[in-house]
């Protein structure tokens, strides 16, 4: 059987990569085709990202695509990180580089916006987690200090939403991405016009909402000419956003919360179950959970926890001080060191951007009255099993949110790479953890547009294609004990620091 060829293009905060699917009727095979590194840039005293580059990087891995598989490709789609955008002019000028989420500018743009709308009012409207970088606080602080730059935007675009505008000139906002803003209706799945009235955005700049499988358009005759891809070759959105669509490839044959709860591992961590109905109850806005949308209507009930960005800013660190020391590496140091010498709270908002990740984590320690870490074993050991506990801490929540048992955790995205961390999470959640696939946003972008070439039918036979084309490994929780004693170890620490 001849296969079809899909394209996932997969941008990630630290990296973008460009993966070829190849169908055969039962199973998805990938191929990567171009991976290249996603750097923010210092531009005008803020941090942005650098879209140009992006958009080279793109153009280059589609004519890799278009060489390797020629009129094979029947399809692309974008999925990229959430909250962060682009702000476009009448004439479709891009009116300046789009800011980083990590920029400092959102800085107390949240209790501002708490004085204009109540907090539990903008739960109870959108569902959705408080972070500062949330593009509702983001467009305060353009409301703050570059008014005169949103009174001329003419459209607002999610960052995938912008690069599918330049595949194929369609301005839309898909939906699981326009989530994560903070500015949707999370019962209606559209923008909050009663929202975006009470902090008085220009409700012009919203486009209109389209839904995961949506049929964007052809290419642009320029990208065509550019990347020498087929003249036939249909832009379709995914679920745009990169935690949707590793959601979606989850390989599971169990639909619902009822059984498993998801991890999706990178930059970020995101723990959740998937729910038929958002969770606006008290507990949830006390726990700072969020209702992010899924595919077919579903709900994402989940919480975001810093993640491998500790990981990856520790290592930074390091090499500033002259060791290179590889990802490997620093797990194997990890292995070699004594466990549960130093524990931290992985979300502090000191580690959303610091100068220096390892000063911030010592820091951490000595306000919490612990020792800090002496070497590169030591700390990155205090990452991961901080990180462990914190999942243990979220499974909990989900159980008492959804009232279930959760059985087992589902754990996908490039963090299914680590065995070291994954028996790490088994052991403290006492759950048996099922890692894979590792491109999991990558195998959800590409199931999504399968289904809409109406080669599947249904969420479920996306999940069963996934089944079939990953390889899994499964983690096996350890003793408890030693767990418990930490995650009372790390209660005490925090309470204590939260006192003071």
């Amino acid at each position: 059987m001849r296969s079809k060829v899909y394209l996932a293009i997969d941008l990630g905060a630290e990296s973008g990569r460009i993966l070829a699917g190849l169908w055969d009727g039962a199973q998805l095979k990938l191929v990567e085709i171009h991976r290249f590194p996603n750097k923010p840039i210092l531009w005008a005293n803020s941090l942005r990202w650098d879209v140009l580059y992006l958009w080279k990087e793109i153009l280059s891995g589609l004519a890799l695509a278009a060489k390797q598989f020629g009129d094979k490709i029947i399809s692309l789609g974008i999925d990229t990180w959430g909250v962060d955008f682009v702000l476009l002019s009448k004439n479709e000028e891009m009116i300046c580089l789009p800011y980083h989420y990590r920029d400092e500018r959102t800085r107390g743009m949240m209790a501002k916006a708490f004085r204009i709308v109540p907090k539990k009012a903008i739960f109870r409207l959108t569902g959705i987690q408080f972070m500062p970088i949330n593009t509702l606080y983001q467009l305060l602080a353009f409301k703050k200090d570059h008014p005169e730059l949103l009174s001329v935007a003419a459209t607002l675009l999610m960052m995938p939403d912008f690069f599918h505008w330049l595949l194929c000139g369609h301005q839309a906002v898909e939906y699981t991405i326009g989530t994560t803003s903070q500015c949707f209706d999370v019962y209606q799945r559209k923008w909050s016009k009663r929202l975006l009235k009470a902090f008085d955005f220009p409700m012009a700049i919203f486009p209109d909402v389209v839904f995961p499988g949506t049929y964007l358009g052809l290419l642009k005759s320029a990208v065509r000419e550019k990347t020498g891809l087929s003249k036939k070759v249909k832009v379709v959105t995914p679920a745009a956003h990169d935690t949707a669509s590793a959601v979606v490839a989850v390989p599971t044959k169990f639909t619902g919360s009822e059984r498993w709860a998801y991890l999706s591992s990178g930059t970020w961590s995101l723990m959740g179950v998937e729910t038929k109905k958002p969770n606006l109850s008290s507990l949830a806005f006390k726990l700072n959970m969020t209702n992010e949308g899924g595919l077919d209507g579903t709900y994402r009930l989940l919480k975001n926890i810093m993640g491998l960005w500790l990981i990856q800013q520790s290592k930074r660190s390091f090499e500033a001080s002259g060791r290179k020391l590889t990802y490997a590496q620093l797990v194997s140091l990890a292995k070699k060191t004594k466990p549960f010498q130093y524990l931290i709270d992985p979300d502090d908002s000191r580690f959303l951007n610091p100068p220096d990740m390892v000063t911030a984590i010592k820091n951490f320690c000595w306000e919490t009255d612990q020792c800090p870490p002496q070497d590169e074993g030591e700390l990155i050991r205090c990452i991961f099993e901080s990180l462990a506990l914190k999942y243990r801490e979220v499974l909990n929540y989900l159980e008492r949110l959804t009232g279930n048992h959760l059985e087992v955790i589902h754990l996908v995205g490039g963090g299914a790479r680590n065995s070291f961390l994954n028996q790490l999470t088994a052991d403290a959640c006492q759950r048996p953890v099922v890692a894979g696939p590792f491109e999991a946003t990558a195998m959800g972008n590409l199931l999504v547009q399968l289904r809409a070439d109406k080669e599947i039918s249904s969420l479920e036979e996306i999940r069963e294609a996934s089944f079939k084309s990953t390889k899994i490994r499964t983690y096996w929780p350890g003793k408890p004990h030693p767990w418990e004693e930490a995650a009372a170890r790390l209660a005490h620490l925090l309470s204590r620091k939260k006192r003071e």
